[in-house]
């Protein structure tokens, strides 16, 4: 480990990031170990990283849960911090992980999300004020949800100063590709739970999100912008409901054919035919 390095293990999961990655391993340069965990790229993802002197590795699960975990586990050092492609660390961060890691007080740490849509910041709402616990122990994991997957800790987290820069869509196209994508892993969560799509879900829960969004949160101030993004995040319910809808939909249907097939069918009666019984009569 070099003088200057921080003894602290970045993980990095990707999936076809080959146009952020080197950007996100940059700003970490001051890592002692950057591992970048791979979902099965298949652009230059793993060559880029491997050429900015990551360590890649492949095969690590189908979720991000699952590829952050099997980075961590491969971690040399006793301080991790999770990053995305989509995100860099900021040297003022930088400063306040070294020091953190020289008296630490917490066994995990908050960071704040300086988050960036459509090529300006976001101020307003969750986003403009959104923290995630980022930096913590090896020992700790994320637990394994398609969508919004969280770490498992239920202690006290510290605060660091510094943030982690983060651009989570390229354009308008990718926002609503990754909606969509979302909406179905969503979908399928709330399913294993055993959770059901009612009017209110459909109905409710978009609208509410709509207005907390436009009206409460005040993207409103944003014009189009503010507006494009509001109708998307309350769209991303209703897409994820509707997901779940359909696949109820689709299952009582599926029991509603099998009853059907089910049911036994009533024999056939044979009768013989009127004229075989008068030609029985002319011939006797």
């Amino acid at each position: 480990m070099s003088s200057l390095s921080v003894p602290v293990t970045v993980v990095i999961p990707t999936l076809n990031e080959q146009d952020r990655i080197v950007a996100c391993l940059a700003s970490v340069s001051w890592a002692d170990e950057v591992i970048v965990a791979d979902g099965g790229s298949t652009d230059e993802t793993v060559a880029a990283a491997i050429a900015a002197g990551a360590r890649v590795l492949t095969g690590c699960g189908p979720t991000i849960a699952d590829q952050r975990n099997a980075a961590i586990a491969a971690a040399s050092h006793d301080w991790v911090l999770a990053l995305d492609a989509d995100e860099r660390a900021t040297p003022t961060l930088h400063a306040a992980i070294a020091a953190m890691i020289a008296a630490p007080t917490h066994e995990a740490y908050a960071i704040r999300m300086q988050n960036q849509y459509l090529g300006a910041p976001m101020t307003r709402g969750g986003w403009g004020r959104d923290w995630h616990v980022r930096l913590f122990r090896a020992e700790l994991r994320y637990e394994v949800k398609r969508v919004h997957e969280g770490l498992a800790f239920a202690g006290e987290a510290g605060e660091l100063q510094g943030t982690i820069e983060h651009d989570s869509y390229r354009d308008l196209y990718h926002h609503l590709s990754k909606v969509t994508t979302y909406s179905r892993w969503g979908a399928d969560d709330l399913r294993q739970r055993g959770r059901t799509a009612g009017m209110s879900h459909l109905v409710g829960r978009p609208l509410w999100r709509f207005i907390k969004a436009y009206l409460v949160d005040g993207n409103w101030r944003d014009g189009r912008r503010g507006f494009v993004f509001s109708v998307i995040h309350a769209w991303s319910a209703f897409a994820k409901y509707a997901l779940l809808w359909d696949h109820e939909r689709q299952a009582q249907q599926g029991r509603d054919q099998a009853a059907l097939a089910a049911v036994p069918t009533p024999a056939r009666r044979v009768h013989a035919p009127r004229h075989a019984d008068a030609l029985v009569a002319t011939e006797s």
